[in-house]
């Protein structure tokens, strides 16, 4: 061919591709969602449109099963997800931004988008959702006068610069712009906060606008209570509520009706199931409460978000807490209809069939639960005490201070920091060590010379008596049990916030040791033997309910002649009290059988191999089944069914502010 007729081709070509590429934008820009007021209703390029929806929390499910989980989702009948953005998730340090692996939003949102998904998307900047802080990052606290949730110019600074960065990668996701996302909810039940601030909302409002444009749709989400939304929307913002079974659902959509005389009804949280807190029975809500309320609701022609579909783990430290103080577990089950580990429940079966009288659910298998493997008992061998692995766990050495520092001020958002001092006086008969403002947040395990004196706790425990000679060593080694998610109290402050009294007199002179377990865990896995020294009265109980905390080690393998393995499993803790658990160096949470109601841990299997042992390290922070004086052996065990609901050993009464706008109280 000659080249005047290749570049005719090649011109051709090029035309097609331009038209091909403009009948894309053009078709893009024909995309449209929107509020039809007229007839209360939402309208999808063009047409008559209704939600059925469920809550699903990238951050709760590994990578790994994202897809399964929406899958199963869709095969519910579900035709969008709703998703939270937890700012302290992917932003743990101020300007360092995590959205890789399990952090990556993004490739969570396009693979809803695949399945033909639709997402109602929810990046805060405060999300509550039972999550540590309520997803606002710790180190916003360093700044000492900061009123969160407010139009503090030191608050809206770090927000602004979060919005920035965020909002941007949402914005090519935004249904208009041929991506899946729907709606935008800012901020989260923001009347049910003290701060009651219009300006703040006001200007969320302008930044949402800036960075996402005009013609996605904005709404708030709060509680079905006339006082919540007064405070917690604005013009401009679509107002929807909340509410859970055995809520008076004509009572609950003429309030929003109150604040949106037109538009379509939305209740954007119906409660499948509810959180719990350690101490307290597990929370259920029946399958027939469930279904009746859905059932009323979508009759109404009401578009629907279940909270949640699938709850998932709070994995390492990121569980959440609510006051009086009560931290949450591991397990977010939430009594959902996918369990914490995907498996599908009745309860899925029986919300399927509601919406299947409604709209039509795809056709076809659904993924079935993943199987689970019990690979058994694990011995594990004591390592080393926390005291003994200081210069692993802080290799940088304390901190001096005339009197102690919280963890921020240390900046140390999450896990432990140890607390040293030596003793004024002489301490041979019992003295009274006391927190006398309930500074001891949140839970402080207390040493003198290596023997174990016992717990100092927020919730009651704000005195113990302690023996050891003048010049001993005073060790408290605290914990952050999760920051307050949810209330006027989610500015959160952990370690010791007031000072410690021994004998009525004020304890100075401290060292404060920030540790990085997630560091030592990496150098310990190495370790097999029992490392631990006794030097004096170090490996004696100094009561007979308590041993040092300390770092456990086993390993274990799985054999790679079996096919299928490694599976998902659950790992149980007989005889253990409290503790941390790392498989392979992933922060599992937290475990805690002495107190329940959660006895298993969910293993997903991505973090399982055949290829090498399984290294498990257990910190146990009370007291474990085997001791120095007492050989033997401690032991954990891999099960293939979970135990959540076990009977608790302890209740502490709470006034569930919660429960206020739930639904729930009245089941």
């Amino acid at each position: 061919m000659e080249m005047p007729g290749i570049a005719r081709l090649l011109s051709l070509m090029l035309a097609s591709l331009l038209l091909d590429s403009a009948r894309g934008l053009h078709h893009a820009s024909q995309r449209t969602f929107e509020i039809d007021y007229k007839h209360n209703r939402f309208l999808k390029d063009g047409q008559p449109f209704r939600y059925i929806s469920g809550s699903i929390h990238y951050f709760r499910v590994p990578r790994f099963y994202w897809k399964d989980r929406l899958l199963k989702m869709k095969m519910a009948g579900l035709n969008a997800i709703q998703v939270y953005v937890p700012w302290n998730f992917h932003e743990p340090q101020p300007g360092q931004y995590q959205f890789s692996e399990d952090h990556d939003v993004e490739h969570f949102i396009q693979l809803a988008h695949e399945l033909s998904l639709l997402v109602i998307l929810r990046p805060g900047p405060y999300i509550c959702a039972e999550w540590e802080m309520g997803g606002l990052p710790a180190w916003l606290l360093q700044n000492e006068s900061i009123v969160l949730r407010s139009s503090d110019p030191g608050y809206l600074a770090v927000v602004d610069k979060w919005l920035g960065v965020i909002l941007p990668k949402m914005k090519p996701l935004l249904y208009q712009n041929g991506g899946p996302i729907i709606t935008v909810q800012v901020e989260n039940e923001y009347g049910s906060y003290f701060t009651c601030d219009y300006d703040y909302l006001r200007l969320l409002q302008k930044r949402f606008r800036y960075h996402l444009g005009n013609d996605v749709i904005l709404f708030t989400t709060d509680g079905a209570q006339h006082e919540m939304l007064q405070c917690g929307t604005l013009q401009g913002f679509y107002a929807t509520v909340d509410f859970g079974p055995g809520a008076n659902i004509t009572n609950a959509f003429l309030i929003q009706r109150k604040y949106e005389p037109k538009g379509p009804l939305v209740n954007s949280e119906f409660y499948t199931g509810w959180l719990d807190h350690w101490g307290q029975p597990h929370s259920t809500v029946t399958i027939e409460a469930v279904v009746s309320s859905l059932h009323d609701i979508l009759a109404r022609g009401a578009n629907v978000n279940l909270y949640m579909f699938i709850g998932g783990t709070n994995f390492a430290y990121w569980n959440g807490a609510n006051m009086p103080y009560q931290a949450q577990p591991t397990s977010y089950d939430y009594d959902a209809p996918l369990s914490e580990a995907g498996d599908l429940t009745q309860k899925y079966f029986a919300v399927r069939d509601v919406i299947q009288k409604f709209q039509k659910v795809p056709e076809g298998p659904i993924p079935p639960s993943t199987p689970k493997f019990a690979y058994g008992k694990v011995a594990l061998k004591k390592l080393k005490t926390v005291e003994e692995s200081l210069n692993i766990l802080c290799p940088t050495g304390p901190i001096k201070s005339l009197y102690p520092l919280t963890f921020i001020q240390v900046k140390q958002y999450f896990g432990f920091v140890l607390y040293r001092t030596t003793l004024p006086q002489d301490c041979s008969d019992p003295t009274p060590l006391s927190s006398p403002l309930s500074g001891v947040h949140d839970r402080a395990y207390v040493s003198v010379d290596g023997v174990p004196q016992g717990i100092l706790d927020r919730s009651g425990v704000i005195t113990l008596n302690i023996t050891g000679k003048a010049g001993a060593t005073l060790d408290l080694l605290v914990e952050n049990m999760g920051r307050v998610n949810y209330g006027d109290y989610i500015n959160d402050h952990k370690g010791l916030i007031s000072n410690l009294t021994l004998n009525s007199s004020v304890l100075t002179d401290w060292m404060i040791f920030p540790l990085d377990t997630e560091n030592a865990v990496r150098h310990l896995g190495g370790w097999h033997g029992n490392n631990s020294r006794c030097h004096g009265k170090a490996c004696a109980y100094g009561s007979s309910n308590y041993t040092l905390p300390a770092f456990y080690v086993g390993n274990f393998s799985i054999p790679s002649e079996i096919p299928d393995l490694p599976q998902d499993t659950f790992i149980t803790f007989p005889g253990w009290t409290k503790g941390q658990v790392w498989i392979n160096g992933f922060n599992l949470g937290r475990y805690w059988p002495a107190r329940g109601p959660q006895m298993t841990l969910f293993v997903p299997q991505h973090i399982l191999v055949t290829s090498a042992p399984n290294t498990i390290i257990a910190l146990e922070l009370e007291r474990a089944p085997c001791s120095d004086n007492y050989p033997k052996l401690c032991t954990v065990e891999f099960v293939d069914k979970p135990v959540i609901s076990a009977a608790v050993t302890y209740s502490h009464p709470l006034q569930d502010v919660y429960n206020q706008h739930s639904g729930l109280d009245h089941i």
